[in-house]
């Protein structure tokens, strides 16, 4: 699996991109379409981008990390950022992503919008028919994947999306050689194709590092899934993850791997762990998200939109745009290189030093090849075929996961 379009060196802006916005908004924008492209060129003008969250801008999880990679190509470009967050139905009932980003561009002169969940594909679907002549991103779909199962003619629209599959096997391995009750559990969003193929990725990291380096039969290691409904707690509407989590521990897990958008699942390990437990937790998404409990933090994978994002602004000030889909690789020669790693993982206080080695021994083999979790022969959660033995999954077969695998408790919708 490589990556579909490699980063280019990050160019400054300049100083003829310093100049004031046009105080028109319409006049910013000069554009060219050729079948497949779109081109756009922020003309003489500071460039405005929308960026449209699903979360809070400060969540410590999803919706933080695109703000701040907002705010990574405010500082390298000197572009402007418009950003509304909380765009959902619980808390934004009446608005939708294609009335945001109409109201970005007509009245706030944007000419790049960043809609920044999976959740919003119906309005980004819409917002770019509406203005073919604005670049924007859908982060995490894949409207512009011409091999993909939904691919939409949409010049002006791309997609972006990071490796987070190598992540995931990363928080599942460091799970694996810290549990002392050999019960992991893992804390769901909704159930679709990304989340299923994420918790199978931390499940298939869980069960090789608990096989090769604790030396462990698979069938004494349990794995349990339970999702919530939604990216984050709407009260009423989602199961409460701070119940979840305390129900995992009672259940006898002592690690919980959060793959929501907030932090509930460390704050509770931090409850329990003051009380004397023996517990810990694996936050998602943000790179700072240990900080909130350190000490039972076994680490944290986490999306570092910024180089993408930063490369796209690029192409639009240099009228080179085009419509791409992304599934963008970690940089393995550093995984944490904040100005080339699409995905990272910042290993926790949480994480003994022997087990810091091991999971570094781990991610070298994901990073040489030498280690591939997506290898038959792998079942379904159902006991079907997925994989045959020798056999090695396609871009396609991860991306669009239909299901846990064998070997996993839960169910692979949610409820």
């Amino acid at each position: 699996m490589t990556r579909r379009k490699g980063l280019s060196p990050l160019l400054l802006v300049a100083t003829a991109f310093a100049l004031i916005v046009a105080a028109c908004s319409g006049t910013g924008t000069t554009t060219t379409e050729a079948p497949g492209a779109t081109t756009t060129t922020a003309a003489a003008s500071q460039l405005t981008f929308g960026m449209i969250l699903v979360g809070p801008q400060n969540d410590r999880g999803w919706s933080q990390a695109n703000y701040e990679a907002g705010q990574y190509m405010v500082d390298r470009l000197g572009a402007k950022m418009i950003v509304l967050d909380k765009v959902n139905p619980s808390d934004r009932p009446s608005t939708t992503v294609e009335q945001v980003a109409d109201d970005m561009i007509s009245s706030q002169g944007a000419q790049l919008i960043f809609a920044t969940s999976d959740d919003m594909k119906d309005g980004i679907l819409a917002a770019a028919a509406a203005h073919p002549e604005v670049p924007m991103i859908w982060t995490s779909g894949d409207s512009a994947w011409q091999d993909g199962n939904d691919f939409r003619n949409l010049p002006n629209l791309g997609n972006i999306m990071g490796q987070m599959i190598y992540g995931k096997m990363m928080a599942g391995c460091a799970a694996a050689l810290t549990t002392q009750t050999g019960s992991i559990a893992y804390l769901g969003p909704l159930a679709n194709d990304e989340t299923r193929r994420l918790t199978d990725s931390a499940f298939l990291g869980a069960k090789y590092c608990w096989e090769n380096y604790r030396g462990n039969s698979a069938a004494d290691l349990q794995f349990e899934v339970s999702w919530i409904g939604f990216w984050f707690n709407i009260p009423g509407v989602t199961a409460d993850p701070t119940v979840v989590a305390n129900n995992f521990f009672d259940g006898g897990a002592d690690v919980v791997i959060s793959g929501i958008d907030t932090t509930e699942a460390l704050v509770v390990a931090g409850q329990r762990a003051d009380k004397g437990e023996s517990v810990w937790a694996v936050p998602y998404d943000f790179k700072n998200a240990c900080d909130e409990k350190p000490e039972i933090c076994l680490g944290v994978p986490y999306f570092n939109w910024g180089p993408a994002y930063l490369e796209v602004a690029q192409q639009v000030i240099d009228g080179t745009f085009e419509s791409t889909w992304e599934w963008n690789l970690p940089d393995w020669s550093n995984i944490n290189n904040p100005d080339t790693s699409a995905v990272g993982f910042e290993e926790g206080p949480g994480l003994s030093a022997e087990n810091k080695a091991q999971l570094d021994t781990f991610i070298a083999g994901l990073a040489d090849g030498s280690i591939n979790l997506w290898q038959g022969p792998l079942n379904f959660q159902d006991g079907s075929s997925f994989l045959a033995d020798g056999a090695k999954a396609s871009e396609k077969e991860i991306w669009y996961m239909p299901s846990l695998l064998e070997g996993m408790k839960g169910a692979d919708t949610s409820s």
